[in-house]
């Protein structure tokens, strides 16, 4: 009779069990380094260096730097020459640019304080690899001037920008305004009753050409349209607040504002039920019509009133009003020739079609 088969069931848990750890084993080889070593690519790569500078870890920043400004004139390519020793491996590279640039290297890594710090807490503790990688990398990437100054310049910058093209802008209004007859008379008559007109053209030992009366005539009235008129939406007279530094510098308060504002507004109409006033009904009509502040603060008085008297504040009243305006528009589009001529082009043309011709 045959005798029985040994159990083959301890190899197979040996085998599991080598399967379980290799992972782990793998992973600490990768990650272990040697407790002495120096990382090539790093910092003055497989020289230590303290012993690059012939300094003690426990040297000052005047010890370090007297050390490298010797060291410095000692190994400029200009000025090297070979001495006894200096080709040994263990000492300093063979050439004269290698050795300055690893003492460079050494002075820049040992002179600041926090790379100092990187570099010695890398000696203590060789074993993060990684850790060392991404700090040395970092600290050297990371850019020189302080991200928080770059922000302030930009925003200094653009405010500027801002502020001299809100002026030109509200120059050019005011020009145009000065040529349209409707204000530019009344803008005269307002220079006669205060008797600027006469003075632009009085006569004596300082007398004025037609041209220079011309132009502080244009001025006179340009300043009165300043003074009188008032314009708004983009072309209105620019004011500091607006800029985007002190809209930056404001936006806490602003926040605050909204939000107290806004708890107003649910305690007085959403639980309290009180009426809407005359500004609450506006806000309400302007976000329906979803223009902004600027804009609906640049329409006509009339125009305001037309929508309270509409009480367009309420949805469906507003519903009615919008779709009279889209049928109003349809109707002068269609009386419109250009628009016809632009639907006749689409109906036979139409944009980008493509034919070709049989011969």
């Amino acid at each position: 009779m045959a005798a029985p088969l040994a159990p083959r069931g301890g190899a197979g848990v040996a085998g599991q069990c080598w399967l379980v750890l290799l992972p782990p084993l793998l992973l600490a080889l990768l990650l272990a380094r040697s407790a002495g070593a120096l990382v090539e690519g790093l910092y003055c790569g497989t020289r230590d260096c303290y012993e690059v500078l012939g300094v003690s870890r426990t040297a000052g920043k005047a010890e370090i730097a007297r050390a490298y400004r010797q060291l410095a004139r000692r190994y400029h390519p200009d000025r090297y020459r070979p001495e006894p020793g200096d080709e040994s491996p263990g000492r300093m590279p063979q050439s004269a640019e290698e050795a300055f640039l690893l003492v460079a290297t050494a002075y820049e890594t040992l002179k600041d304080e926090e790379t100092r710090r990187d570099y010695d807490y890398m000696l203590d503790h060789p074993e993060e690899y990684y850790s060392h990688y991404y700090h040395y990398y970092s600290r050297r990437l990371a850019p020189k001037v302080d991200v928080r100054v770059v922000i302030l310049v930009s925003v200094c910058a653009i405010s500027v920008f801002q502020f001299f093209s809100w002026w030109n802008s509200y120059d050019k209004a005011i020009s145009y305004l000065a040529t349209v007859p409707k204000y530019r008379i009344q803008a005269m008559e307002i220079a006669k009753q205060q008797g600027l007109l006469r003075k632009a053209k009085e006569k004596g030992r300082n007398k004025k050409s037609k041209e220079e009366i011309r132009d502080e005539e244009e001025n006179i009235i340009k300043n009165i349209i300043k003074s009188k008129i008032d314009i708004k939406g983009g072309y209105q007279k620019p004011q500091i607040c607006d800029l985007l530094l002190f809209q930056i510098l404001l936006a806490p308060f602003h926040l605050c504002s909204y939000i107290v504002w806004y708890c107003r507004w649910i305690y007085n109409f959403n639980i309290k039920g009180k009426e809407y006033g005359e500004e609450e009904r506006l806000y309400i009509i302007r976000k329906s019509m979803k223009m902004s502040k600027s804009q609906f603060d640049s329409l006509e008085d009339h125009q305001k009133e037309t929508f309270l008297k509409r009480e367009l504040w309420i949805k469906e009243n507003y519903e009615v009003y919008k779709q009279e305006q889209e049928e109003e528009l349809k109707k002068k589009l269609a009386n419109d020739p250009r628009w016809k001529r632009y639907r006749r082009w689409m109906k036979n043309e139409g944009p980008g079609r493509l034919t070709f011709v049989d011969d």
